[in-house]
């Protein structure tokens, strides 16, 4: 019998083939596994929100199908909170709900190419975004991030590789997997040479909570006349609300666009479930200062591997930090990243990603998501990747 061959080509999930290094080992109470790997809140969503999602469930059309745009209610909150930390109007007809922001990469991605087109996706990439252009027979045009810049990209480069199949530019900022953000105006000359070209900035803020952003907006995209035909913004209620298990995110882009995604949804999960889209909005009306105080925890954590490892201590060295992540040069010259994490996981009971799994001419770093780990947990960080004899 035939797979078919795009699949077959596609890797198989990172996350879970760093797991396999570790599974069937038990770990001892002094040296327990720290899990560095998955980007995934360690925390349990808001008490009042637990509450309220047990009495949701109870209720009959809970059970039942959404609109495949999502609940009404959902969406004009999304578009009003949207509106108030940007600046400009959003309309709730441009805000599609899906099941988790891969999926709303997904729906995107369908909407916008084709098999044989190109999306240029900035490297290190999310392994996520690259599988699916794998999937759908999509090219992957790698747009090089530079230590020196960062690990920002820049717009000049992409440009030199648009051509007449590319459909759109991916940034994500924060990012996933280097936490480097991206300033605001990086962000509006990507718009800017998106438009002028004629394809779709794709622009993935899942993150876009936990950095403290003062007075100033991530940027101005939302302010702009000319958005409605180039911005297509993806979000995630997972990290924020602490939902992961719920798959809840969005699409923001104009209705017309969005109206062909509604398409693609609807053969792929119907609409988001019911349960997660009633989470997301208890925590757009309620939760604005329980998520105050969990994003002043993680830029305490941020600040805390900064402390311990920020000045290069056993060679490591931070290429780039935020929001849940820490991008690493590891000291071991020449030796593969994937080698030297799973030494680390047999080791020292340290699961992380090589940078390989985010792409080409990664070999020199290490992803570390430390959402899920206590700011107290930081120094034992350190002393295991420093220790001598490591």
């Amino acid at each position: 019998m035939t797979v078919n061959p795009l699949v077959a080509a596609t890797e198989a999930p990172p996350i879970a083939e760093a797991w396999s290094w570790v599974l069937g080992r038990e770990f001892p109470a002094d040296r327990p596994l720290i899990d560095l790997c998955q980007a995934v809140p360690g925390y349990a969503p808001a008490a009042d929100l637990q509450a309220h999602l047990a009495e949701e469930v109870g209720r009959y059309d809970t059970a039942r199908y959404t609109p495949i745009t999502g609940i009404p209610p959902l969406r004009a909150a999304l578009a009003a909170r949207t509106a108030e930390l940007y600046g400009g109007a959003v309309r709730p007809e441009e805000v599609l709900i899906t099941a988790g922001c891969n999926q709303a990469f997904v729906v995107a991605v369908m909407a916008l190419a084709r098999a044989g087109d190109n999306v240029i996706l900035p490297v290190p990439w999310y392994f996520n975004h690259k599988m699916t252009l794998d999937l759908l027979g999509i090219e992957a045009r790698p747009l090089v991030c530079r230590e020196e810049n960062g690990l920002v990209p820049d717009p000049a480069d992409a440009e030199a590789l648009i051509d007449e199949r590319t459909r759109a530019i991916v940034l994500i900022t924060p990012n996933n997997p280097t936490g480097a953000i991206a300033p605001p105006q990086t962000i509006a000359a990507f718009h800017d040479l998106a438009r002028r070209r004629g394809i779709r900035c794709l622009l993935d803020e899942t993150y876009r909570d936990f950095p403290d952003w003062g007075a100033e907006p991530p940027h101005g995209l939302f302010r702009r006349p000319d958005r409605d035909d180039t911005l297509v913004q993806l979000y995630s209620f997972s990290k924020v609300f602490s939902l992961a298990g719920y798959r809840v995110g969005a699409v923001i882009a104009e209705a017309g666009l969005l109206t062909q995604m509604a398409k693609i949804l609807d053969c792929v999960a119907i609409c988001a479930p019911h349960v997660g889209q009633k989470a997301a909005l208890y925590g757009l009306r309620n939760l604005g200062g329980w998520v105050a105080e969990r994003r002043a925890d993680i830029v305490e954590r941020v600040d805390a591997f900064k402390r311990v490892l920020g000045d290069g201590q056993g060679g490591w060295r931070i290429a780039s930090i935020g929001a849940y992540f820490a991008y690493m040069r590891h000291p071991y010259d020449g030796r593969p990243a994937k080698e030297v994490a799973k030494e680390l996981a047999d080791r020292h009971n340290i699961l992380c990603l090589p940078g390989p799994m985010f792409g080409p001419g990664q070999d020199a770093y290490l992803r570390f998501a430390f959402a899920n780990v206590d700011t107290a947990l930081m120094p034992e960080i350190a002393r295991r990747l420093t220790a001598p004899g490591r």
